[in-house]
Formats: structure tokens, sequence, C-alpha cells
């Protein structure tokens, strides 16, 4: 079924065109990954199928009655509000009647005596009861509690910019929508939060349009991929992954069709030149056809963001942290640490929000001091930040001349460019370098600054969070100019693809000041933790040996252990089940008491990944009994 289609959509900046007339459709399952470089659109794209811009021109068609959600880069808060009415601030009827409800709760805690406001509640409970939204309201809850919020009760504008990004996430996942539109989701939210998004949206019913550099998320989410380019849109029914495939094959393609268009148009050049004469009607078609082939636009060169190493001379000193300790009050982050930076490291850097990441960088880059110990840093460290905020721009000086500040020429590897070939070399094409900073967009100035730091030929570079409001094809390019780069990289990173691209290193903030260090890349570290945990959780993510895998010879009967398993292992389902079926009611029923509602909710989750692994021993031993039954008839006959 068709939920959205998009006709003729066209949008422009001043003589900047960003759609060029562009034809789409969202149908009901999809899971839509937008990609495309940074200016190309993909917000604006966001925004206008969400409704809250505009195009130019063409036109938006939605089913009838259809609901959309919406969750932008940068959500609106309302001073005052509270968690849990944040989250139910939206139009749709029925989370009006739980902000409703909510709002009247925490009125009536401030005056329990008025009895106006206990017949309210009361209503309101009668009428939350028809509509059967607990559930909404207990789903709300978990949520909250799995993207790190366990506390309903603050107010918006007490939380840091990371939390007020999760409420409104939540507020997204929970709203009863027919198309859910998400803008950067896994922007600042750490590791474990991103894989629980990730399995959470991979089960989700409704169609989905997300932007979203995190390739290893596109990977295991998306089921289709709109690629933005040059003003046009491209359509892959494919993950990322096959995306890259597919659009090799789309543009070798092209490449094809272009090179016969050549070939044609010499041919044909070489007979109007030998003097034809439009004297007959098959000559005048000729020449028809010859101007309509020769207007057709060829397909642009691609352009990549292609950039050899720059760097300068990092002498035998490097950075030494020695006995590093930080602490914010009663909150200890940084105990006793000590490291040597080599020459030649790849440090990716991990932990959960508030733990101590960029403090850390800033440490070490002399931003901020340690509360005990000592940082010492050779003579010949040049250091580059590639910070998560952009350095600060007069955003009315030229792209041009906001590189010059830093140099006309930049010396490489293989020889001397201006930095307007720095500039094209980053996507910026001789009229973008000529504008103001202003006209740029937010990732374009991101690659801006990336560009100028990089043109500062530091030897040792710190990336904070680089991968936000990057596009894939800068990332990418990055990856390998860090491949290359002659000197030493420290990156803080949510973004796991990244992480296992540049990172040979891991330190993992664990708690209470410990910072853990392990070998490889990011799934290098999360196979090692996985390891680390309670043996009760690591029989479920182990392979279960079976019968057939111990022997080759034909099994005729089951071990009494496990006959004995497989007679009662239904009963053990289904009052696994009937316990979560329970613990649902029960946590439907329990709407202020959030101690206890979070105890139900870890105990629901349990229960769920016992079910789990009991219904994976069900199966081994249902496969087991069929092979059972299919020797013993091959013996029968």
């Amino acid at each position: 079924m068709v939920l959205l289609t998009g006709e003729k959509i066209r949008k422009s900046y001043g003589t900047r065109v960003i759609f060029d007339d562009i034809d789409f459709s969202i149908h009901e399952g999809d899971k839509i990954g937008v990609i495309g470089v940074n200016g190309c659109g993909k917000s604006t794209l966001l925004k206008i199928v969400a409704g809250v811009g505009s195009a130019d021109s063409g036109e938006i068609i939605t089913m009838n009655g259809m609901e959309i959600g919406y969750l932008s880069q940068d959500p609106l808060f309302v001073e005052g509000t509270t968690v849990l009415q944040q989250v139910f601030k939206g139009e749709n009827p029925k989370l009006a009647l739980v902000r409703t409800y909510e709002e009247a709760i925490g009125e009536l805690a401030i005056h329990p005596e008025q009895t106006d406001l206990i017949a309210k509640v009361a209503k309101l409970t009668e009428e939350m009861n028809k509509e059967e939204l607990w559930s909404l309201e207990s789903e709300a809850k978990t949520i909250l509690q799995r993207l790190g919020i366990t506390d309903f009760t603050l107010t918006v504008e007490t939380m840091s910019g990371g939390q007020r990004k999760r409420v409104a996430l939540a507020a997204a996942l929970i709203a009863p929508v027919d198309l859910l539109i998400l803008d950067e989701p896994t922007n600042h939210i750490d590791h474990d939060t991103v894989e629980w998004l990730e399995a959470h949206l991979s089960k989700y019913s409704k169609a989905l349009l997300m932007v979203t550099h995190d390739r290893y998320f596109l990977d295991r989410v998306a089921n289709r991929t709109l690629e933005l380019e040059k003003g046009n849109i491209y359509s892959y029914q494919a993950n990322f992954t096959k995306f890259l495939e597919m659009k090799a094959e789309r543009e070798e393609l092209e490449a094809a069709g272009e090179r016969k268009r050549q070939n044609f148009l010499r041919t044909e050049l070489e007979w109007v030149r030998r003097g034809a004469k439009a004297r007959t009607t098959k000559q005048k078609a000729r020449l028809q056809r010859f101007d309509e082939i020769s207007s057709i636009k060829a397909p642009e060169e691609k352009q990549n963001v292609e950039l050899s190493s720059i760097g300068s001379r990092l002498g035998k000193k490097t950075i030494e942290l020695i006995d590093v300790c930080k602490s914010y009050g009663d909150k200890k982050l940084i105990e006793n640490f000590n490291y040597i930076i080599l020459r030649d490291d790849r440090i990716g850097i991990t932990g959960v929000n508030g733990s101590g990441k960029t403090t850390l960088l800033n440490m070490i880059v002399g931003n901020l001091e340690p509360d005990s110990g000592t940082i010492e840093r050779g003579e010949t460290v040049k250091i580059g930040i590639f910070a998560q905020e952009n350095a600060e721009m007069d955003e009315r000086i030229s792209v041009l001349d906001y590189i010059k500040e830093v140099g006309e020429y930049i010396k490489m590897v293989d020889g001397k460019i201006s930095a307007s070939q720095l500039l094209e070399k980053f996507l910026f094409a001789p009229d973008m370098q000529r504008g103001p900073i202003s006209m740029l967009s937010g990732g374009e100035k991101r690659r801006l600054y990336l560009a100028r730091v990089l043109m500062e030929s530091p030897n040792i570079l710190f990336l904070d969070e680089p991968t936000n409001d990057l596009d894939i094809e800068t990332l990418m390019i990055l990856e390998h100019y860090l491949e290359s780069f002659m000197g030493a990289v420290i990156v803080v990173s949510h973004d796991r693809y990244f992480l296992d691209k540049v990172a040979n290193r891991m330190f993992a903030f664990v708690g209470n000041g410990q910072i853990k260090q392990y070998e490889g890349g990011y799934t290098d570290y999360h196979d090692a933790k996985m390891a680390e945990i309670p043996v009760y959780v690591a029989e479920k993510v182990q392979k279960t040996e079976t019968p057939r895998e111990k022997s080759q010879a034909p099994i005729t009967k089951m071990s009494y252990k496990d006959q004995r398993e497989f007679d009662t292992i239904g009963d053990v389902i289904a009052d696994l089940e009937e316990k979560i079926e329970q613990c649902q009611k029960d946590m439907n029923a329990c709407t202020t008491e959030y101690t206890k509602l979070q105890e139900l909710s870890e105990k629901k989750e349990s229960l769920e990944l016992e079910l789990e692994t009991k219904m994976e021993r069900w199966m081994e031993l249902t496969e087991l009994a069929e092979m059972i039954a299919e020797n013993k008839g091959s013996n029968d006959k």
C-alpha cells in the first residue's frame, strides 16, 4: 500500500537547486535510509515530507487519515514541562489524552485536597481505561529507561542537550503514527543505546524514513535506500551495503550509455561535416536526432574528497599521561590513568554519555587541567582538534577566505596545493568558495571545519564525535586519509563502523574512574566485553552443540535428559509467556511508582531473555526429534 507520494518536488535556495522536480513514494513496511553528501537536501526532504517545510513547487500526496511523526535534529522544548509531558505533547488525540492525564496527576500531587482535581483525575482515568492507553504510557516509560532517562519528573530545562534529544526520541518512538521520520536519531547517544534502538526499529511495524550516518545502523534497519545527488533522487531496494553495489552498477551503466552517446555523436558529426544536405525527409530526421542526442546532458564527472597525507614531523617524545585524576564533585571520572601516546597510535574511546570521554581529550590537549597527575607534551607535538562543535566562524566571510586564514598554500606528501584546490577536494566548487559561510548547510560547515583542521598539518589528531553531521562519502574519505596519516589519532565516537575502520586500540570508560584497554576496533572490543559477562547471560549467545555435531553416526533415540526436557519444555514456555503477560499488566497498572516500574521492566526483560533461550532450545530438540524419526524410517526400510 502506498502511504505517501512526492510529485515534481522542486526546492532551491537562491541560485542553488536542491531538488530538481523529483518523484518518490513511500510504501507500507518501508524502512528507508536517505543518503547523500552534506548540502544535498536530506534534512530538507524530511521536513517537506513531515509537513514542517515547504517545496517551491510540486505536491506531497498522503493516504487519507495518515499520521506522521517527526524527530528533527534540534527538537523544540517548552520550559516547565516534565519528561512525560514532553513525550506526550503531540497533536495525536491519544497522546493528548495521556498528556492531559499526566498533567492532572502532577497537579493533584501538589494539591491533593482539591476535590475538583480528584474528580478530574477519576474522569481521565475512566477515559484512559476506555481507550486502553495504559500500555502506551507504560511503553513510554520503558523506552525512556532504555534511553537512560529514569526520573520522569525532571523538567526539560534542567536536562543536558543529550538527555533532551533522548526524550524527543522517546516521544517519536511512542507516537501512534503510520510514518515515522527520524533526522539523525543516533547522534549523541552511546553504543549500547544505539544497539537497543537498532533492535527496536528492526521490529518496528510502521514505515520509517530516516537520515543517519551510522552505516551499521543503516545495514541492520533499512530495507530501502533513497540517494540524493545533484538535484536528483535514486531509489534502491537495499540496505547500505547492497546500495553501494547497486550504485556502482548504476554509475557504470550511465558511463556506458555516455560512451555510446559520444560514439554516435562523433559518427554523425563526420556525416554532417561531409556536407550532408537536408534534402530528404530521412536526412532531416537524422539531423533532428543528432540535435536531440547532442542536447542530452552528460552525467557529471563524480567528485571525491581526495586528500593525501598532511602532517608535520613528530619527534620521539609525544604525550605522556602520568597518574591523571579528574572528578566533578562526588563523581569520579578518571583515576590514576597512565598512558604514553605512540607515534602511530589509532585509539578509539568509548563509554556512556557523561563518563568522561571528552574530559580526557580536553586534558590531553591542554584545555583542562587534571585534579592531580601530570601530562607531558613533546616539543615537536602539533595538535589538531576536530571538536564536537565547530570553532567560531565569521559567517560573513567567504569559504575561501576562511581557509586562507591558515595559509595560501599547503604542503602535501605529493606536492603543494593552493587553498582553493584543497577546497575543491572537499567538494566546494568555485562558486561555493566565493560565497559566504552563512550560505552553507550545517553539514557543509562541518566539512569546511574539518578541511581547516587538516590544513594546519597536525601530527597528533584528536577527533571528538567526528561523524556527527558529516556525510557518509566524506567519512569514507576521512577513513582512507587516516590510514596514511603520519602521526597519532585519538577518536571519541559513537559510530561503530568508523571505530572499526580507524581504531586498533580501544579505551573503554567502565565506571568509577576506571579506563579499560582493549586491542582492536569496536567489534573486537564488543566481543571481548561480551566474553566478560556472567555465565548465565553468556549461555544465550554461545552456540549450543547439538548431538548431530557431536557424532556423525545416525541417532535413533534421545538421551533420557533430552527426552525429559523435550516432554516438559512446552509447559515451561507457556508458563514464561503467562509471566510476561502478567508482568505487562502490572506495568500498565503502575502509573506513578517509578521504582516499581523499573523493577517490573527489568523482570520482564529477564523473562523475555529466558523465553528466547527456551524457544531456541525447543527448536533444537524438535529438529533432533525429526532427525531421529527420519533415521528410524531409514532403518525400517
